[in-house]
């Protein structure tokens, strides 16, 4: 979906509607269900950042395109962001055993020894192949 957007920044509501061609009472109504969370100013006007824009843009594909209720939505933006918090923990994860590996890699000879575990029986690298019958 393309949009108007000229520069970065807060929007207002209605420039929001405008440029996205809905009503300033669907984006109430996206507030009110918790899909969207603009800020607001110290006299209570909503403004939405070019995050909250890439979201809406989200949401409105799931809406128009799909025909998503609001409530599948919702899920699908819960599942969305539990994905991203999985995605950053596995990275933390990888980071890690990175680092360990590479600090393990460092200590030399004496430190692998003891930083890695020795295998007791051999590892198969080749897996063999079924042999084919004969006619």
């Amino acid at each position: 979906m393309t949009t108007k957007r000229k520069s970065k920044g807060a929007y207002m509501i209605s420039a929001v509607a405008e440029m996205y061609g809905i009503h300033p009472q669907t984006l109430r109504l996206y507030e009110r269900e918790g899909l969207l969370k603009p800020s607001r100013t110290e006299g209570n006007t909503r403004l939405y950042t070019e995050e909250d824009l890439e979201r809406l843009e989200f949401i409105l594909n799931l809406a128009r395109d799909l025909g998503v209720n609001i409530a599948g939505i919702a899920i699908v933006l819960q599942m969305r962001e539990r994905m991203e918090e999985m995605n950053r923990q596995m990275q933390s994860f990888v980071d890690y055993v990175r680092t360990e590996m590479l600090n393990r890699m460092q200590r030399g000879p004496q430190g692998m020894e003891v930083g890695l575990v020795p295998l007791r029986r051999p590892v198969v690298t080749a897996i063999p192949r079924p042999e084919k019958k004969r006619s």
